[in-house]
């Protein structure tokens, strides 16, 4: 039987975190770059240790007016910088919760230049490894080459509500039906991606405004396909330990 982990980006000041937290098995935390602050990031983490759900630091260019969705042009030296002050963040709030951060994922406009630019990537990996964090991020794409390149676990990452193109890259946002709005015709794509490209965890957009109910839709149409739903470890392995497994 298939499994898969699912992700969604929160703590972003958008109103559905508590609907959505106890339908993850992982969170992606904003580290106050792109959103967030202290205040939000303390909460967010609140609801992922009362529902055992596994955190991630979800940094990004720090853009909030254009909410990380702008590539910005910064040296090497200031964007591991920027990453490096936005997960000490997350952790910082982290060590106040005792909840423990486990993997990086990157935002947004960073996300998708990492996994096309490999001078970037490199960076974003160099965070990674410094802080023993796993990686989130498309197959075959730079980031999973620099990954295992630096021996940093890389979790390949699919998406459930976002159309890609042929080369494996995401539609951009600002092209027309990039996003999708069917949880069926999301579910048939998750299946598509575990058998076809390889992916252990599954991203919905938290900043969706039906985001609860797409992904409601969606973990019904793939428990009636057969997959499993649970975390990730960052050694490589389902976490079969985890409390939440007994939720499904």
């Amino acid at each position: 039987m298939p499994c898969v982990d699912l992700n969604a980006d929160l703590g972003e000041g958008f109103p559905h975190d508590a609907e959505l937290m106890p339908l993850l098995t992982s969170v992606n935390v904003a580290c106050g770059g792109h959103a967030g602050n202290d205040d939000i990031m303390r909460n967010t983490l609140a609801l992922a240790r009362r529902f055992g759900v596994q955190v991630g630091a979800h940094p990004g260019y720090s853009d909030p007016e254009h909410f990380g969705r702008r590539e910005l042009d910064l040296s090497d030296e200031a964007l591991r910088q920027t990453l490096r002050d936005q997960v000490f963040r997350l952790k910082k709030v982290g060590d106040l919760e005792g909840v423990a951060i486990r993997y990086l994922k990157p935002h947004g406009a960073l996300y998708n230049r990492a996994c096309r630019e490999g001078p970037t990537a490199e960076v974003v990996i160099e965070v990674a490894r410094e802080m023993r964090l796993a990686l989130l991020g498309l197959p075959g794409s730079e980031l999973e080459r620099a990954a295992k390149h630096n021996e940093v676990r890389f979790v390949p990452e699919g998406f459930a509500d976002r159309r890609y193109r042929t080369d494996g890259s995401l539609v951009p946002r600002s092209e027309p039906h990039a996003l999708i709005e069917d949880p069926r015709e999301g579910a048939e794509q998750v299946l598509w991606l575990i058998r076809e490209r390889g992916v252990e965890t599954i991203c919905v957009h938290g900043d969706n405004p039906r985001a609860v109910a797409f992904v409601t839709a969606l973990r019904q149409s793939l428990a009636e396909a057969g997959v499993t739903i649970l975390p990730f470890s960052t050694d490589g392995r389902a976490d079969l330990s985890s409390p939440r497994l007994r939720s499904y």
